[in-house]
């Protein structure tokens, strides 16, 4: 998890980074080999199966298919045309068998979470999830000069410098956000396990700190995303809050944390302040991103029932887009992947994202029941901010969010299996 946050969040352009990531899971799976095995003899049923699907979709994809079959494939009159010089042969669904391998390899480090998590103590869940809250506050650390630097000074992944914007470990903000949003639902749910972490001074300052940071990111997501976890201490703890007013050390801290929002509203307040900017963007459009949306559902249906193959997208799009829109950059993704996956995968991507949030659902009412909640709190949280920013953005295309993904997993049916085996 160390490995990927530090270095799996720049997507698919940093291909050496993600192999380190995808060389450490495979090296994690190999000192525990017996792991593998384990996951898929005792783990939930539904969950085996919706894991399988998940590695059999690109890897269909990329099975050689007749010249009979492939070139009668919705969409493939451009891929038949420029073959027509030699010779057809034998060639995968996927448009670009390349891209597709790619997207199969980044499955490796999410199942190597979900086998070996899957197994774990829940000690060790549980400290593995102050481990990602170190690393948000890691990510503001290493984010501080990014934001005061000129130029993209400090950015690992430069490709896309904005000033005055915190990347931190990531190569789009967006991530950045949803990941400090995903460390701020773990720092107020998970269950003590040190000194520090029992201090609610603790988790009320490392909130504030988190808060700060996201919003520094200036991504509208993941600040609207914010209430998500915020709204769950309301509900969680309302009656418990209520009774330590009265308490002197919270009273001092319901006293920082009027001040710090008291601070951060006169930052709001300076004319051209960065919060202000971050708040500001909320009242602009998407206008770019409706018009990638609209010639994106051309190609959906262009390439629809069987897709243009995982991770084709950047490929088949531009021949699809629409001349009025087009700009000096390419669109490089639907900013919505849902969309996304319907252009790759047709209907059977869809109907496997319908499945991953009907299980989650499933996950989360059965663990509200157990001894430990806070899985189904957390865990819940943490796969909805996901499911809510993929509308306009694609938080799953880096190796960091795919195992953050995974861990929620993890937490939701590690809790469900252990209470099963208590059970029996």
């Amino acid at each position: 998890m160390v490995i990927s946050i530090a270095m799996g969040g720049g997507g698919v352009a940093y291909g050496l980074f993600n192999l380190a990531v995808q060389l450490t899971a495979i090296s994690v799976l190999v000192l525990d080999r017996t792991a593998f095995a384990d996951f898929w003899r005792k783990s939930a049923m539904p969950l085996r199966i919706l894991v399988a699907c998940t590695l059999a979709l690109p890897a269909i994809q990329l099975i050689p298919l007749p010249p009979a079959i492939w070139t009668s494939l919705p969409g493939r009159e451009l891929a038949v045309g420029a073959r027509a010089i030699a010779p057809l042969g034998w060639h995968p669904l996927s448009l670009d068998s390349g891209r597709t391998l790619v997207a199969l390899l980044g499955l490796i480090a999410p199942l190597t979470m979900l086998v070996i998590g899957i197994q774990a103590h829940e000690r060790a869940l549980s400290m593995l999830g102050w481990v990602i809250v170190a690393m948000g506050l890691a990510n503001f650390a290493l984010g501080i000069p990014q934001v005061l630097s000129p130029n993209g000074a400090w950015l690992l992944y430069p490709e896309n410098p904005m000033s005055g914007v915190l990347f931190g470990t990531f190569a789009n903000r967006n991530s950045t956000g949803l990941f400090l949003v995903i460390c701020l639902t773990l720092l107020v749910h998970l269950p003590a396990i040190g000194p520090m972490t029992h201090n609610r001074m603790t988790r009320t300052v490392g909130t504030i700190v988190l808060l700060l940071a996201v919003a520094l990111t200036q991504s509208r997501s993941a600040i609207a995303l914010c209430s998500l976890p915020l709204a769950s201490i309301a509900s969680r703890h309302r009656s418990f809050l209520w009774q330590q007013l009265s308490d002197i050390k919270a009273r001092h801290a319901v006293i920082i944390g009027a001040l710090a929002l008291g601070f951060v509203a006169l930052l709001a307040a300076a004319p051209g302040s960065r919060l202000e900017h971050s708040l500001d963007r909320f009242g602009n459009g998407n206008e770019a991103r409706e018009y990638i949306w609209a010639d994106a559902l051309y190609s959906a249906q262009k390439y629809w029932p069987v897709g243009s193959g995982m991770g084709t997208f950047d490929e088949v799009f531009q021949a699809d887009e629409s001349l009025e829109n087009l700009s000096a950059k390419t669109a490089g993704r639907a900013h919505n992947d849902y969309l996304e996956i319907a252009i790759e995968a047709g209907p059977f991507g869809i109907i496997l994202i319908a499945a991953w949030l009907l299980l989650t659902g499933w996950a989360i009412l059965r663990n509200k029941r157990s001894r430990q909640p806070w899985t189904a709190w957390s865990g819940g949280i943490i796969i909805t901010v996901i499911a809510c920013q993929s509308t306009v953005d694609y938080p799953l295309r880096n190796q960091a969010m795919l195992a953050m993904a995974a861990y929620a997993l993890v937490v939701l049916f590690h809790r469900q299996r252990t209470d099963q085996k208590a059970a029996a």
